[in-house]
């Protein structure tokens, strides 16, 4: 009767142990998500931020027709951002054929920027 009821004792207290570690672990795994996803958005608002200063100092700024090496910079610091909406909007405005349809492009680009680094997106 005692060996059943320290069993029973045992089995009681190896069930609780189960279900804190249980809930502990699910705790941390949601926070570490959380953790992840707002590096993940920094890690984009960053990206977009370098890129909109150089597009604006290098394209809405410039005097003269932007260069091939330009050209190929943007497009790099685009795909660095890894956001499939930004680099969409990007070769929608590249593959433009005529200057007002750039131009819309590029209202589109920066709005689309500027949602992202507020987090509107």
């Amino acid at each position: 009767m005692k060996s059943k009821l320290l069993f029973g004792s045992i089995v009681a207290i190896l069930i609780l142990g189960d279900l804190f570690f249980g809930i502990k672990y699910n705790t941390e795994r949601l926070a570490r998500t959380k953790l992840e996803n707002t590096a993940e958005i920094r890690a984009i608002n960053s990206g977009a931020v370098e890129f909109l200063d150089a597009f604006v100092e290098k394209v809405l700024k410039s005097t003269k027709e932007v260069d091939f090496e330009t050209r190929l910079k943007l497009e790099n610091q685009v795909r660095e951002i890894k956001d499939d909406a930004i680099l969409k909007t990007w070769q929608k405005f590249t593959t433009s054929k005529t200057e007002a349809e750039a131009q819309e492009q590029v209202k589109n680009l920066l709005s689309l920027l500027a949602k992202k680094i507020s987090g509107k997106e």
